[in-house]
């Protein structure tokens, strides 16, 4: 029997044909008839049926302002709709191929390799005691849909589902047929651009949307499913915590004045009051099940002692219980931990103290029923609960505080200054020194509640730090552990959170330190400085305190989206692992166990792209086991807004992160010949100088502004951070995400492959040959994958629509620099398809498919936006209508920054 009833053809073919459909029941047969005219062009220009799209510019020209939203709306609907049509193939993938049991990447994969490698259970445990993932989600600005839209999307894709996995009657198709009709519709009539920017607390909850609806019940299937496929291969492997779910929404505050204390503070609250009511629900769900006679069993010792206690600890509690349920301890039991939850946080007493006491009530739960030989009854029920409560805690996902260094170094000058310490005035050696004694010493040097006098910044700061002791002892140590500190240059600078953490009562050497303190290197000064900075911290008194105190463990974050802004997509990327490397090496000079923290976004150039292959290309001495890395804008709502992609998603990265380790257990340091190290070197230098100068060119920063659409991303309602630090027009002030987003709507996505072509043929020129580079690409982890990706930009860069956008801009910069960007794009389409043996520089059917469907529908927006952005003067709907091209053409191209 087939598991689909449908096929992506035609779901595809039906969508469009229904908002078309809508299309004229909501406007005129005029308007669907210049949608219609528009979308037939664009398909016969791009089928070769048409000469030129000189029609296509015609019917634009001649649309009123009116007729211009109606087609703006239209392909951004379209595309909307097609992306879930894509994205139930996606599913239709991975139920075959977990039916057929041929899924790459699989758990069964992971499982096999490690049986391969002759590995008996104490092993496969040492391998698996060390992993912990870590996926964290950030409020960065880059999904540009609204919240309300996405819900009508997902209403959508629920009916696909439907028709596609179950069977109906006629007339339960109909009415699901008829409900899609509804949505559609409805999807019509909603406005498509937001009215104003989300606020912090807007993107928490969307954040915490896919936590607590999708990956809250999509972890304890993992975990289900790699307990199978070990209990496959070995005897008895334990299956230690594997999970951690991290966010920034709420807590960053790097570049985002509105995330306040009091944004934070909501956050906290409501992560935990979710979490707990989830607990509530699935205990309530649990006591139908055991709903054992106590005269016929044996609970045990352990359990009953458990039992007694809460008795002990709720009385009236416990006499209700046992009026509701005579005879059944389990539901006795189930009752008395709802109470607990209850309580966590209230003034009563009787609440659980953390999740641990939680989870330990579960694994008493389990045992007794293990006891009565109702295994079954645990592994379905018991264990995916305890799954739940070891992964999500109390507090549904642990935040990250983060904000800018020089912010803090500010508050210490002030701080200190009232002291009669010019902080300012110090050199580095001095900060460390005077930072250093105030944190070894008993008696404070500053006061964090004495804000009077102190600048906004300062006062901010100094808020933040004194509130963090509230809410650890509030919410518990674990709910917010974590700071970051961007652009980290210098060892005073985290030194400087380490001596605020201590004012704040968070951090109490040598015994108590609260907070892992976590440099995130992203220029090439701190990234070539990584042993002048981790070294002197690891030296310091102070710092080998705290260090102590949090296991030995660094965490130290890599910033892949400025990297790549500063020094091209090439030279960042080698740049990163070189230093990976070096940062390993350092780390185990002083015996520390590092956790790299991969700030990666969604776009190739800001280290997106798949994250199983991501992880298998680092450089194995720099994988301990434990990994974290950003999840940002659409990349979260492409990978966990479906529960059957969200498990695939989690599987791959575990499947990766269990082989990575076992890899790099055997293998400590990867084999790879000298000589690809240094030609590397040498193309990673000619690549930044390319690239580099390009930036530095007198009159590129204004074809930028002129050939992408910079100013209308910089206005759109996308996030509650500003799109640049400081209001100054350069690259280097720019943020990464509008300077991608920006070159991806102009179809020229040049931060993820210009430069490449310049880097290769250098180290051609000098020697160098294909067949080394053949053997690289085949060989070499690395590599392959840092080619795969720019081939992936190269294969969405369309330089025909990319000439629009550059003949908007003066023309004299238009012949400066559009034919040299062009001629870097063709010089790297023509190497790397050499390099790898391919004729397209996309090497996924699916994905060439994908574009050839999608191009002939994101030219007439193309298009419209580039008409629109010529226009010197435009109405306030032609402004609504260009905002909602940018919208239209991220939904095309699946992504924007």
């Amino acid at each position: 029997m087939p598991l689909h009833n449908r096929t992506v053809r035609q779901d595809v073919r039906e969508l469009g044909a229904l908002l078309g459909d809508v299309l004229e029941d909501q406007t005129s047969t005029a308007d669907f008839e210049t949608v219609e005219d528009l979308r037939t062009s664009a398909i016969d220009y791009r089928g070769g049926e048409l000469g030129s799209r000189q029609h296509l510019h015609d019917v634009l020209d001649g649309l009123s302002p009116e007729e211009s939203s109606v087609v703006a709306r239209a392909f951004t609907t379209y595309f909307e709709l097609i992306n879930l049509a894509e994205e139930r193939e996606r599913v239709r993938a991975i139920r075959q191929g977990s039916q057929d049991d041929d899924l790459e990447d699989s758990l069964e994969e992971a499982a096999e390799e490690l049986a391969d490698a002759d590995l008996d259970p104490d092993e496969v445990e040492a391998v698996l005691d060390d992993v912990l993932i870590e996926p964290t989600f950030t409020a960065h600005p880059t999904e540009a849909r609204r919240k309300t839209v996405k819900s009508k999307l997902r209403a959508v894709a629920n009916h696909l589902e439907t028709l596609d996995e179950r069977h109906l009657t006629d007339k339960e198709q109909g009415h699901v047929e008829r409900d899609v009709d509804a949505e559609v519709t409805s999807l019509w009539q909603t406005p498509q651009v937001r009215n104003r920017r989300p606020e912090p607390e807007d993107e928490a909850r969307n954040v915490q949307w896919y936590l607590e609806n999708t990956l809250y019940d999509v972890v304890a299937e993992v975990y289900d499913e790699f307990e199978a496929a070990l209990d496959d291969e070995f005897d008895d492997v334990d299956v230690p915590k594997l999970f951690e779910f991290r966010s920034w929404a709420g807590s960053d505050r790097d570049g985002n004045p509105f995330v306040t204390p009091e944004v934070t503070t909501n956050t906290l609250e409501r992560q935990r009051r979710v979490v707990l009511e989830n607990y509530r629900q699935d205990l309530k769900a649990l006591s139908g099940v055991l709903s054992q006679d106590g005269s016929r069993i044996d609970v045990g010792e352990a359990f009953e002692a458990s039992l007694e206690e809460d008795r002990e600890r709720l009385p009236k509690i416990a006499e209700e219980a046992e009026e509701r349920y005579p005879g059944e301890p389990y539901r006795q039991k189930l009752k008395l931990m709802r109470e607990r939850l209850q309580r966590v946080g209230d003034v009563r007493p009787g609440g659980y103290e953390d999740a641990t006491e939680l989870h330990e009530d579960l694994q008493d739960v389990a045992k007794s029923l293990r006891r009565n030989g109702a295994d079954a009854v645990d592994e379905a029920h018991v264990e995916p609960l305890a799954r739940r409560v070891d992964t999500f805690g109390f507090s549904l996902a642990s935040l990250d505080l983060r904000d800018h260094q020089a912010n803090h170094t500010e508050t210490i000058s002030e701080l200190l200054g009232r002291e009669g310490l010019d902080y300012a005035g110090m050199d580095e050696e001095e900060r460390v020194e005077v930072l250093t004694d105030g944190i070894l010493q008993d008696e404070p040097v500053v006061d964090l509640e004495d804000r009077e006098g102190l600048s906004d910044t300062a006062a901010r700061v100094a808020r933040r730090f004194h509130k963090l002791g509230d809410w650890q002892r509030e919410f518990g140590v674990e709910a917010i552990d974590t700071y970051a500190i961007s652009m980290t240059d210098e060892p005073s600078h985290v030194l400087e959170v380490l001596f605020l953490a201590d004012h704040a009562d968070v951090v109490e050497l040598p015994g108590h330190c609260g907070l892992d303190i976590v440099p995130l290197l992203e220029t090439e000064y701190a990234l070539s400085g990584a042993r002048r900075i981790m070294g002197t911290l690891f030296e310091n008194e102070a710092y080998a305190q705290a260090l102590e105190a949090r296991d030995g463990l660094q965490e130290i974050m890599l910033g892949y989206s400025d990297s790549n802004k500063e020094n091209g997509f090439l030279a960042a990327n080698w740049s990163l692992y070189k230093n990976q490397r070096r940062l390993a090496e350092i780390c185990d000079d002083f015996d520390v166990t590092m956790r790299l923290f991969h700030g990666r976004g969604g776009s190739i150039s800001r280290g997106g792209g798949p994250m199983n292959d991501a992880l298998l290309s680092l450089p194995n001495s720099t994988i301990t086991g434990q990994v974290k890395f950003t999840e940002q804008g659409e990349a979260i709502s492409e990978k966990y807004g479906n529960p059957r992609i969200a498990e695939r998603n989690i599987e791959q990265m575990l499947n990766a992160q269990v082989r990575a380790r076992h890899r790099a257990i055997e293998q400590p340091v990867e084999d790879v010949p000298e000589a690809w190290y240094d030609a590397m070197d040498e193309m990673a230098d000619a690549a930044r100088e390319e690239y580099r100068d390009l930036l530095e060119t007198d009159g590129f920063v204004q074809y930028f502004e002129e050939a992408t659409p910079i100013t209308v991303i910089e206005d759109l309602n996308m996030g509650s951070r500003p799109a640049s630090r400081s209001g100054e027009r350069n690259v280097e002030d720019l943020r990464a995400i509008p300077w991608v987003f920006s070159w991806t709507q102009s179809r020229c996505i040049l931060p993820g492959w210009y430069a490449i072509a310049t880097g290769i043929e250098s180290w051609l020129e000098d020697g160098g040959d294909v067949e080394t580079l053949q053997e690289m690409y085949e060989e070499w982890p690395f590599f392959q994958t840092r080619l795969d990706n720019a081939a992936q930009a190269l294969g969405r860069t369309d330089f025909e629509i990319a000439q629009e956008y550059a003949d908007l801009a003066h023309p004299d910069l238009r012949e400066e620099f559009f034919p040299r960007l062009q001629d870097e794009y063709e010089q790297a389409v023509d190497l790397l398809t050499d390099i790898t043996g391919r004729d397209h520089p996309i090497d996924r059917e699916w994905l060439r498919e994908s574009l050839d469907r999608r191009n002939p529908y994101v030219d007439p927006l193309n298009l419209l936006q580039t008409h629109l952005l010529a226009q010197t003067h435009r109405t306030e709907t032609e402004e609504r209508t260009l905002r909602l091209t940018v919208k239209g053409i991220a939904a095309g191209m699946k992504n924007t920054g």
